[in-house]
């Protein structure tokens, strides 16, 4: 039986409309109301404590509070609380941040342009990349690849792109020039006795196969997190990137690195794209670059793409693109300060050095009779949870399993998501040692009272 709803707890069911949540459970469920943070801690209504696993929705890489973000914020609105970059305007905040970006892209990077989200990232690089072959003379040079599992954001463009049933049941997505590939998950996908090598070869033909299908005249671009992130918290196996590479290459097809969760430190490097061995040719970010304390994203383009964008411009008379709150001077201000506070407090040591203690703890749940796979990269990672661990079959996705240990998990004071019946970490990563053998010590609580549920209800029933 759940307990009445508080006054906070009604009022949110009477007002919101709430994101990736089954709202008609809403109501019987309760939202969990969150009032304050600290570190990586944030607190409900009641005053009780969370761990928060996910850093807020894989973004909040410095924690809660950090009074240096929070000062300069605050200098920020003081000096210049809005100004924009439409028709030739300029500001010292949008300059001092897109050469920062300059400096530690993983390949070289011409022109920033901004966003208000990592979706309106990836909305803006199709956009980019239909410009870009327009202005090529190439109008037939349209068609974006992604791969099924993908996630690359909710505007229509985004979600057509990401791969995943929920984007696309009941919203009349994906729409045209929208074709998708495997996911390069091994042991989901993989065939009976099929070795890695031979899943990769297989996977990289089917990729060869679909553009050829397709007609690479027809194919301007493939997009790809390093890290498939909402998807589940996919690695690709070792040389993948590299063997899509060279058959984008053959076919004059960009390769577009969405880094929304992988950027900024979180798989070890500053881009996932350098733990994983993918060279793009441009790249989305957005999350962790404010550390999500403004909204923000950005698409960062090399020069030759950026001429291309020039002659188009000079053909038509303007660039005309752009958002109202794109290169907003607060997150601006904000994202410099950040990628200053990842470099000086060294972030990225700190993720390197508690990355051992992370692959330790969730290898340690691998033999768990409800994990099937547990999989990982610097500070962010999954555990997969099946009905049968010899046949990998997963639980009937109507028996909430998943979201059932995330329930169980706040119970025990951390916050983790259900990506299906994959729960993801994604802690903070500014996490302590200690704080993250605490927040593993109540994720296996919640996956023994996960495990009782199971048995008793006997949800593993096919």
């Amino acid at each position: 039986m759940n307990a009445p709803l508080t006054n906070v707890q009604a009022r949110d069911v009477e007002a919101l409309l709430h994101p990736y949540t089954p709202i008609h459970r809403l109501r019987e469920i309760g939202p969990l109301v969150i009032e304050r943070g600290k570190g990586v801690y944030v607190y409900d209504t009641q005053g009780k404590a969370y761990i928060e696993g996910m850093a807020g929705l894989w973004c909040t890489g410095l924690g809660y509070g950090d009074e240096e973000l929070i000062e300069t914020a605050t200098e920020q609105l003081r000096t210049l609380s809005y100004s924009h970059l439409f028709g030739a305007k300029g500001m010292e905040p949008a300059i001092e941040l897109a050469e920062k970006l300059k400096e530690i892209a993983p390949i070289p990077i011409s022109k920033v342009f901004y966003t208000s989200s990592g979706s309106e990232a990836n909305d803006t690089q199709v956009k980019l990349a239909w410009y870009m072959n327009n202005a090529l003379g190439r109008p037939n040079k349209k068609k974006i690849i992604s791969r099924q599992k993908a996630y690359h954001g909710v505007t229509i463009m985004a979600a057509s792109l990401t791969g995943l049933p929920y984007n696309h049941m009941g919203w009349d997505l994906p729409v045209d020039r929208v074709i998708h590939t495997d996911c390069p998950h091994y042991w989901r996908f993989g065939e009976d006795g099929e070795s890695e090598a031979e899943f990769l070869a297989r996977i990289v033909g089917s990729l060869r196969d679909l553009i050829e299908r397709e007609g690479p005249d027809t194919i301007a671009a493939m997009i790809a997190e390093p890290v498939m992130g909402a998807g589940g918290v996919i690695v690709p196996p070792a040389g993948y990137y590299p063997a899509i590479k060279e058959v984008l290459d053959e076919h004059d097809i960009i390769l577009i690195d969405d880094e929304v969760i992988n950027g900024f430190g979180r798989t070890g490097n500053w881009w996932g794209a350098q733990t994983h061995g993918m060279v793009p040719t441009t790249i989305s970010a957005a999350k962790q670059l404010t550390s999500a304390y403004v909204p923000l994203g950005a698409v960062l383009v090399p020069e030759d793409i950026y001429q291309a964008y020039v002659d188009h411009s000079r053909q038509i008379g303007t660039f005309g693109h752009g958002f109202t709150y794109g290169g907003h001077p607060l997150g601006c201000a904000v994202g410099a300060k950040t990628i200053e506070i990842y470099q000086k407090r060294d972030i990225i040591g700190k993720v390197r050095a508690l990355a051992p203690v992370f692959e330790k703890r969730l290898k340690a749940v691998a033999d768990h009779p409800l994990v099937g796979e547990v999989r990982y990269s610097g500070l962010v990672g999954g555990v997969e949870l099946v009905a049968d661990k010899k046949t990998k079959r997963s639980f009937d996705a109507k028996k909430g399993v998943g979201p059932g240990l995330v329930r169980f998990a706040e119970g025990h004071g951390a916050i983790l998501r259900a990506i299906g019946d994959t729960i993801a970490f994604c802690p903070p990563m500014i996490i302590t040692e200690a704080e993250l053998n605490e927040l593993f010590d109540r994720f296996e609580k919640a996956l023994a009272d996960t495990e009782a549920w199971v048995s008793k209800e006997g949800l593993r029933a096919a």
